[in-house]
């Protein structure tokens, strides 16, 4: 689909946005906001709010600069500048921000191929307890592996989207049997700071979809068939649909949390497993049928978060290992049936099972946590670069707002950042 698109069909075309969006709110995301309606009721509301503002500014510098510049997003990386390795095959063809990304995606796909694999898995084994928790996530894992091995960015789309509509009904569904109180539902649009919320407000801000995905964006208008400024209209839309939807679902989690814990006192387990206590409650409150309906958005949560990365940063990976190889222009070693994209998914799949089975090297996760934290600024601040230099046409460069809201989320990741590189420190 090469064709400008007319008004008319705009609506028809969004795609790409839903993909990214769902890959980027996974269980934790929504745990992480279940614990804050828990904790403060409605009050960090606008924080929310907020989160999905920026992350909306964020996918579109990510699309304005693949639609604008017909670049990728590590072709613009590559651009910043270049470094020196002392000689040999690689001289010239890395430069400090490539060789960040090819260390950061190796290691950050090792231990997120387990913590997703993880996720898929528990409300598969709470729904059906024949098999245990390793083996329904070994069985998530080599799901997902067949299905971008197999199939193309169309069928991707249609299942993402899919998921996307479980996701809605559940969450929503769950807002409006809890009975949301709409007059303080609406003063939790007033910013407002709690007694200790300081850090879980920049938390709450910073995790609303926010992954390495976002920069996969582009990768994904791509393989739609969106290439030129043509269609930066239809981009836009695609993008704020699907960030609204993303605020409708953190909105929705906040209400289920204010209304169902905050009252009752009840304390929720941090991380994914935080969705099996709440899993309880609803049994408790309202029944299995409504506990079962919850677990099935909670696995289509969690799929869509394995599938997207799976997918998604397998392009990455395969655009990164073309430009090594001085291939950077041949699509056949870029694409989804590259043996690069192959490659990265067995790497997402099989060495991560390992960490199923043990405890996970404290040196790995040390690892993790500072080459994950740094990304977001990494993407944010990278993005203000390109979009306001000579590499960005001169009608599709940032303006002052677009260059306000990169640069708040540029900082905002930054102390984020900061806070999880401290809380690595033995004490």
């Amino acid at each position: 689909m090469t064709q400008t698109p007319t008004p008319r069909n705009r609506w028809s075309l969004i795609g790409p946005g839903i993909v990214v969006a769902a890959t980027g709110v996974g269980a934790g995301d929504l745990v992480a906001t279940l614990i804050a309606g828990s904790r403060f009721g409605y009050a960090l509301l606008w924080a929310a709010v907020i989160g999905t503002v920026l992350k909306i500014a964020l996918a579109e510098a990510v699309g304005r600069w693949t639609l604008s510049s017909e670049r990728t997003m590590f072709e613009g990386w590559s651009s910043l500048g270049r470094s020196r390795l002392g000689g040999g095959w690689l001289d010239g063809r890395l430069n400090w921000a490539g060789l960040y990304f090819g260390v950061y995606v190796v290691v950050w796909g090792f231990v997120y191929g387990a913590a997703a694999m993880t996720s898929a898995a528990l409300p598969l084994a709470a729904l059906f307890p024949v098999l245990d928790l390793k083996a329904w996530g070994m069985l998530s894992g080599v799901a997902g592996l067949i299905f971008v091995w197999f199939g193309g960015y169309g069928l991707f789309e249609k299942v993402m989207t899919a998921c996307v509509g479980v996701m809605f009904v559940t969450v929503v569904g769950l807002a409006v049997i809890v009975t949301p109180n709409l007059p303080e539902l609406l003063t939790g649009l007033w910013p407002s700071l709690p007694e200790g919320a300081a850090f879980y407000t920049l938390g709450l801000i910073g995790g609303v979809g926010g992954t390495i995905t976002m920069a996969a964006y582009g990768y994904w208008l791509n393989a739609k068939g969106w290439k030129g400024p043509g269609w930066m209209a239809v981009m836009r839309l695609d993008n704020r649909v699907a960030y609204i939807v993303t605020g409708v679902f953190v909105v929705a989690m906040l209400i289920v949390g204010a209304e169902l814990l905050y009252s009752a006192g009840i304390a929720l387990q941090g991380g994914d497993r935080g969705l099996l206590d709440l899993d309880q409650v609803l049994r408790e409150r309202f029944g299995r049928p409504i506990s079962i309906l919850f677990l099935v958005g909670f696995w289509a949560t969690s799929f869509s978060s394995l599938l997207g990365v799976w997918q998604g940063v397998s392009l990455m990976f395969a655009d990164f290992t073309a430009h090594v190889r001085g291939r950077s222009d041949d699509p056949k070693a870029r694409g989804d049936k590259s043996r690069a994209f192959r490659a990265y998914a067995l790497w997402l799949t099989f060495p991560p099972m390992l960490l199923l089975f043990m405890d996970r090297p404290f040196g790995l996760i040390v690892a993790y946590g500072v080459l994950g934290s740094l990304f977001m600024p990494f993407l944010a601040g990278t993005l203000l670069w390109l979009l306001n230099s000579a590499r960005t046409p001169q009608e599709w460069r940032s303006g002052w707002l677009s260059n306000l809201m990169l640069g708040a989320a540029a900082l905002l990741f930054a102390v984020l950042a900061g806070k999880e590189l401290l809380g690595l420190i033995p004490s």
